[in-house]
């Protein structure tokens, strides 16, 4: 299809169609974008064909899966493709039978609603809402021959019912623009000006991902680190190769004794935990009378790749706390360590331990995971085809790039932080929403390759740190070890680091006094739930001995955010109260504001 300055458009037939000049510039304009787009996929970067997908061993198993099925009981898949034969002539035919009476309007529903169909024409169209009934009735018939195949361990099956619904996801009409009614209407509602807007957003994604597609959820443009995210007031007050230390300004006339540091994870940056004034718990320890410290880790470059776990033990997190009790005059330091950063803080309360050191006065793990023996949905992705092309990928390049955690995590919600997405940006043309969260979850960072491959290999897959323990600096790391005061925040539906798996790690580690809190929602809302929303609630139960099944069941329900109850744990740990400390200390002069320099980085791969 061409366009011309005579207001028509010479179709592939060759016929020319007169349409609006408006029109006439906004197809000439995807024209250019096009060539553009084809550029910008010319430069795609060369990804591993074992990181896209599982290894052949999986289908293998499947297929012999099926196969046996199909020898031992063909009664049983017959009468299942019997059932969708039925369901889907039944369909057809009384679609046929209104048409053939003049009634456009649709057949009865007689399948379950979704979200990802909520426009009305999908109800009221005739043919749309054919189009949604018979992939929500394909859906259902895949779903269920995955789901009844016999000859798969748990694993396995787990496994390939996640990556074949993640192909029955793509293939909803929804996510094409010929079947999509919002998106239909909106091209002719502004005379193809959304499909503009929307190839230009999806080659702005394209050219920012080197030709890989990661769609954008958030608009940059809407933020600033330091003027309207990660704006509490505080300073920089050491920086070494793998972290700046921020300390940040009191707002209270006086402070507990004993100061307290949050060590964030390295897959992302520690400002999830300062997004806006009136979600950041960041500000709102400060405002409850702590000295506050936050490590903000280094993005590596592939000059990193050979620092592991145990760098960042010694030279994070050991270092961390010898500056927090050098600038405060303390011996002992709170600390609270989130997702993986608690899992290394464990790891460093046991080495601590082991070397009769005992700097730390109490633990708080966020969403932390030291048992790995349920791997939650994450598992999908850690079994031996993924993590060794994996190792093979860092060994190339010396890092994990930030792509591949971006991925990852995404197509765990991809409905939700994939297709949904795209949907918006690229078939109506808008642009993404301000969304701080979302802002955060796009500023990835990249992981070193020593660290990647130990992480995966010792604790996700092996599960050592649960089991015999993990050898590390010269010593044998157990979660026995771990003997002080801790509290444990968990969320209920965190897909990351599910709650079960962190209650299990909790029970096993060998401290006198401990403290479990279940917040309501996710990995990411459940820890940042301001008491001001009043939002999610939490459960508390003081009894270890059981199951996490027991634990919940005779647990108490609290409404609104768990942070006050927090709060209140920490302070009967953190001391008396003493005048408010200057930053610094009057030992350490400040390098930068907060929120530092090194959570701006942004290496080349």
């Amino acid at each position: 299809m061409t366009t011309d300055d005579s207001g028509k458009v010479t179709t592939s037939e060759g016929d020319a169609v007169p349409v609006t000049q408006e029109l006439a510039r906004n197809l000439a304009r995807m024209e250019e974008l096009s060539a553009r787009l084809v550029a910008a996929l010319s430069q795609k970067r060369a990804v591993p064909k074992a990181l896209q997908g599982p290894g052949q061993e999986l289908y293998m198993k499947a297929a012999t899966a099926w196969m046996a099925e199909a020898m031992n009981n063909p009664a049983r898949l017959m009468e299942s493709q019997i059932a969708y034969w039925g369901r889907t002539l039944t369909h057809y035919i009384e679609a046929q039978q209104k048409l053939a009476r003049g009634d456009f309007s649709p057949p009865a529903d007689k399948v379950e609603s979704d979200r990802r169909f909520s426009d009305p024409l999908w109800e009221t169209h005739p043919w749309f809402n054919f189009v949604r009934q018979q992939y929500l009735i394909n859906s259902s018939a895949i779903s269920e021959a995955v789901k009844n195949l016999e000859g798969l361990d748990g694993r396995d099956r787990k496994r390939v019912e996640y990556f074949t619904q993640q192909i029955v996801d793509m293939m909803s009409p929804a996510n094409f623009l010929s079947t999509n009614p919002q998106a239909l209407t909106r091209a002719v509602e502004t005379e193809g000006k959304s499909l503009v807007d929307g190839l230009e957003n999806l080659v702005r994604d394209i050219e920012a991902g080197r030709g890989e597609l990661l769609v954008t959820l958030s608009d940059t443009s809407a933020f600033e680190l330091g003027r309207n995210i990660a704006t509490t007031p505080g300073k920089v007050v050491f920086r070494n190769r793998l972290f700046e230390l921020i300390q940040y300004a009191p707002t209270t006339d006086q402070v507990h004794t004993i100061p307290l540091v949050i060590f964030p994870p390295w897959i992302n940056k520690f400002y999830i935990l300062d997004l806006k004034e009136q979600n950041s718990l960041i500000r709102w320890i400060v405002s409850q009378g702590f000295t506050l410290f936050v490590v903000s880790w280094k993005n590596p470059d592939p000059s990193y790749a050979d620092v592991g776990i145990g760098d960042y033990i010694e030279e994070g997190y050991l270092e961390a706390l010898r500056e927090v009790r050098e600038i405060c005059g303390t011996d002992k330091v709170n600390a609270i360590g989130y997702c993986i950063a608690g899992t290394t803080l464990a790891l460093t309360l046991s080495l601590l331990r082991k070397r009769g050191d005992n700097p730390v006065n109490s633990a708080t793990f966020f969403t932390a995971l030291t048992d790995f023996s349920d791997q939650g949905e994450v598992g999908v992705f850690l079994d031996d085809d993924f993590i060794d092309a994996i190792e093979a990928e860092v060994d190339r390049h010396g890092i994990l790039d930030r792509m591949y955690m971006a991925r990852t995590f995404s197509y765990l919600r991809s409905n939700d932080l994939i297709y949904g997405p795209a949907i918006r940006s690229y078939m109506m043309g808008e642009t993404p929403p301000a969304f701080d969260l979302l802002y955060w979850n796009g500023d990835g960072t990249n992981l070193p390759a020593r660290m990647a491959k130990e992480y995966l290999r010792w604790l996700c897959q092996q599960d050592r740190f649960a089991k015999d323990g993990v050898d590390l600096l010269g010593e044998r790391l157990t979660l026995a070890d771990v003997d002080v005061p801790l509290c444990a925040v968990a969320c209920e539906t965190d897909h990351i680091a599910g709650w079960k798996q962190s209650y299990r790690g909790i029970q096993a580690m060998g401290s006198a006094s401990k403290t479990f809190i279940l917040s309501e929602s996710g990995h990411i809302a459940g820890i940042v739930n301001p008491p001001s929303k009043k939002k999610y609630g939490h459960w508390t139960n003081g009894d270890w001995s059981g199951s996490p099944e027991d634990w919940q069941a005779a647990a108490t329900f609290h409404e609104g955010s768990w942070w006050g109850r927090w709060g209140q744990w920490l302070a009967e740990r953190s001391g008396d109260k003493i005048p408010a400390r200057k930053i610094g200390g009057g030992k350490r002069e400040p390098l930068a504001d907060a929120p530092g320099t090194y959570v701006r980085e942004i290496p080349a791969a």
